[in-house]
Parts: C-alpha cells; sequence; structure tokens
C-alpha cells in the first residue's frame, strides 16, 4: 500500500514538474513572446532576422502570437539554446534538428516547401559513354564533390556510396571536393572525373544553362527523398499552443504576400508543411549515420593529394 502511494505521489510529482516547466515557457503574448532562434546560415541580407521579420508579423497580426527573433552564434548554441529551453522555435538543417532532438528532444513545426515539394534529391551522375552503370562500377574511378558541408553534393552521396559497399577513401581513384554543386558539374563536364555528386536540382540548373549536354551524361543514382530543412518547437509547450502555430506556420501563405515567405538561410520558399512526417527526417538521418567525421578527414586528405 505505502508503495503504491509512493508511486502515485511520484507522478503527481511528475506531472506538477512538467506543468511548471511548460507554465514557465513565454505564452506568446506581446508581454511574453515567444523565442525564436535561427542557426547561423547565408541569408538574403545581412540580418537573418530581417529575412523572417514579414513571416513572424504575419503571424503576430493574423493569430495573435508575438514572437522575438534572435540568430544563434553557432549550430551547436541553437541546439544548446533549445535545449536549456532559452528557444522555444528553431530553424535547423536536418543535421542539427537530430542532434536537437537526441541530446533534449523536439517537437516538429514544419518543413519548407519549394516548387511543391517537402523534400528534394541528391544524385550520382556520369558520362553516358562511361560503361559506368551502377554505383558498384565506382570502384577505381574518379569523382567530384561539393562542399563537405554539403548535404546533397556530399554527405548523401558519400552514404549512398557506403551503402552500395564502395568506399569513398580506399575504393575511388581520385576524390576532388569541388565547393560547390556547379564546380562539382563541371569537374564531370570537364572531364576531370567519372562521376560527379550534386543535387537533382543543381543538375538542372546546369543543363538549362547550357553547362552541361543531356545527351552526354546522365544520373546514375538518385537518392531516397531528402527532406526541406525543419523548424522545431520546444517540447514544453502546451499542445494548445503546438496547434496554435502549426495552423498559423501552415496557412500564412495566404495570409501575407507568398514573395516574403522565407525558409532555411532565409531563402524563399513557397509555403510551409505542417503535417510532414517526421520519421522521414529520421530516416535520412540514419542513412547520414554512415558519414562520420573520420570519413570526411579522410576523404579531405585524399583530395589534397591528387
Amino acid at each position: 500500500m505505502k508503495f503504491s502511494k509512493l508511486i502515485t505521489a511520484g507522478i503527481s510529482a511528475l506531472i506538477l514538474s512538467n506543468t511548471t516547466i511548460a507554465a514557465n515557457l513565454p505564452d506568446g503574448s506581446k508581454e511574453n513572446p515567444l523565442r525564436v532562434l535561427m542557426v547561423p546560415a547565408d541569408t538574403g541580407t545581412n540580418d537573418i532576422t530581417a529575412d523572417y521579420a514579414p513571416v513572424f508579423n504575419g503571424i503576430t497580426k493574423n493569430y495573435g502570437i508575438h514572437f522575438e527573433l534572435r540568430a544563434g552564434a553557432s549550430y551547436a548554441a541553437v541546439v544548446e539554446g533549445m535545449c536549456n529551453d532559452q528557444a522555444d522555435i528553431a530553424w535547423y538543417g536536418a543535421v542539427t534538428f537530430g542532434q536537437a532532438n537526441e541530446k533534449c528532444g523536439v517537437d516538429l513545426l514544419a518543413v519548407d516547401v519549394k516548387k511543391g515539394n517537402a523534400s528534394y534529391h541528391s544524385g550520382i551522375f556520369v558520362r553516358k559513354d562511361s560503361g559506368i552503370e551502377s554505383i558498384a562500377d565506382l570502384k577505381g574511378k574518379g569523382m567530384a564533390f561539393g562542399s563537405p558541408n554539403s548535404t546533397s553534393s556530399f554527405n548523401f552521396p558519400v552514404a549512398m556510396l557506403i551503402a552500395d559497399g564502395v568506399d569513398p577513401v580506399k575504393d575511388l581513384s581520385k576524390v576532388i571536393i569541388a565547393g560547390s554543386h556547379s564546380a562539382s558539374i563541371a569537374a564531370l563536364a570537364e572531364g576531370k572525373v567519372d562521376a560527379a555528386a550534386a543535387s537533382y536540382n543543381s543538375f538542372g540548373k546546369a543543363v538549362k544553362k547550357g553547362a552541361i549536354d543531356p545527351e552526354n551524361f546522365k544520373p546514375l543514382a538518385k537518392s531516397q527523398p531528402i527532406p526541406n530543412p525543419p523548424l522545431a518547437m520546444n517540447k514544453g509547450l502546451p499542445a494548445e499552443m503546438k496547434a496554435k502555430l502549426r495552423k498559423a506556420f501552415g496557412e500564412i501563405h495566404t495570409k501575407i504576400d507568398p514573395a516574403k515567405i522565407r525558409g532555411y538561410g532565409g531563402k524563399k520558399v513557397d509555403s510551409y508543411d505542417t503535417n510532414f512526417d517526421v520519421q522521414k527526417i529520421f530516416d535520412a538521418l540514419s542513412k547520414l549515420s554512415a558519414v562520420t567525421k573520420e570519413v570526411k578527414a579522410e576523404m579531405i586528405d585524399k583530395a589534397g593529394q591528387r
């Protein structure tokens, strides 16, 4: 009986503790605005908060939720800010979303939607007459990549190689880290490598610009859908506030000038998907887990030896 009472008391204390935590978070009023923290990605202006201001001002006007916008000093600082209850909403890349979720648990608010899609694809591209028909055929070949910080021109293509049994350090004869999607594609077009890593969008842009001839080049492999960067919410926010935020972000593109809708890094997007399946983000992160810091370092070293 005493043990039962102790359990009941413990549960009550836990519920009270959680309620207290939620009560200590801002309520979105003018006097106590929700705190929004963004990673310091490249932006359309010199002030990332200015890029997002029209969206959040629009939500304040139409839904009565007030915000305080701040830019984090680093990616890690934005993760810590959420986990230390110094932020109620944060704009992350997929990787930093995963880090925050692993560290303290976060709730997905929305993902960016561009040209009707909430995800995009990475790819590996080759010459049509190369004789390369599968990722396994890249053994002994040279390959170009974009920036090591890029999901779709480096990390996902490397993960695709590893998943198909190709060691990007030991099995590739040459590695070029070109620095960008377009430079990676250019290395392929110029015959410097046998394959190039880039997003499908970047390959399409290169075709439109005449930088690469689709008659001579083709996709070798296409990645699984990679979710666009997500917005996250502090788990401690009340369920009613979370629902109100999802409604606001899901509709805001119909309430303000659509040209002012901004996504990750302050870039223009169409709208926000507030019903996106968070498992798709975790699936993508699971694939990327194979690309360790050691793999990156070895590839950078190999590229420097060419």
